[in-house]
């Protein structure tokens, strides 16, 4: 009688516990149904795309005045809301150092990152990015009391070169300009303003960038040096890491207002802008 009772209870215990497992089970895999929720459709049915930025890289994303408020522009910033506008959703745009921007993404802030960004090996670890939407040739900005002395790559050596914290402009200094001192600086004004004052010999930058504050920067110029232009350090928008559907719609979108030329039509218009905000 002893045996069949243990028997009895060890067999209710058994199912206890598969009860118990398999609510378990159900658990886990509701969780995971819900963090696999595909995001395209999670944005449009908040009605809002939520996007990472550093405002400081004219004429691609930076601040000016519209009628009287400070508002963030750019040619990144037009082609957001022109996806957003196919998406039938409005971008909400947050303005961050750019060596947080990516991290937005990890962390769940933010649904994409447009920041003149450039889709290395590196980031492609930990990140999904669109087709390339932008292939920039990228110079340098000298002060124009220097170009007699840096007219090429050898005499920069020992020098200080700047590049922003976090960007591409950081690999071009560490593989084109190998005896030169890196300079690693958040904001793209404060290399601006140390070039300026001599604290920086020459600072890494995109051409459009380049021309943008050279205009509002009479004492600087763009070095006559070549730099080495790759794919790799072309514009794409960064996704978080698995958001393949998302990242198929986009590069959709992209295509079509590449084709249409709307793409050049930002980076243009906005380069006047720039240049029309530095002058006021």
């Amino acid at each position: 009688m002893k045996k069949i009772t243990g028997i009895v209870m060890t067999l209710l215990a058994l199912f206890t516990l598969a009860a118990c497992g398999g609510g378990s089970d159900k658990t886990a895999d509701s969780s995971s149904n819900t963090k696999s929720e595909d995001q395209l459709a999670a944005i449009k049915k908040a009605g809002v795309l939520k996007v990472a930025t550093s405002a400081d890289y004219a004429p691609f994303e930076f601040h000016t005045m519209v009628d009287g408020k400070d508002k963030i522009v750019g040619a990144d910033i037009d082609l957001v809301n022109a996806i957003a506008k196919e998406l039938g959703v409005k971008a909400e745009v947050s303005d961050m150092s750019f060596n947080t921007v990516l991290a937005s993404l990890k962390e769940g802030k933010s649904d994409i990152a447009i920041s003149a960004i450039s889709a290395t090996k590196e980031r492609k670890e930990q990140f999904n990015f669109t087709d390339n939407y932008y292939n920039p040739p990228q110079v340098l900005i000298i002060n124009k009391k220097n170009q007699d002395k840096f007219t090429s790559v050898d005499a920069l050596k020992d020098k200080n070169v700047g590049a922003q914290k976090g960007s591409i402009q950081e690999d071009i200094v560490k593989t084109q300009l190998k005896d030169s001192k890196l300079v690693s600086i958040e904001k793209v004004p404060n290399m601006v303003i140390e070039v300026n004052s001599g604290s920086l010999d020459a600072m890494v930058v995109e051409k459009t960038i380049a021309e943008s504050y050279v205009e509002q920067n009479p004492d600087l110029m763009i070095a006559n040096i070549d730099l080495k232009a790759s794919d790799d350090e072309a514009f794409a928008i960064a996704l978080p890491k698995g958001s393949d559907q998302f990242q198929t719609e986009l590069n959709k979108i992209i295509k079509k207002l590449s084709d249409e030329g709307k793409i050049d039509e930002f980076v243009k218009q906005n380069h006047e802008l720039a240049e029309k905000s530095a002058k006021e």
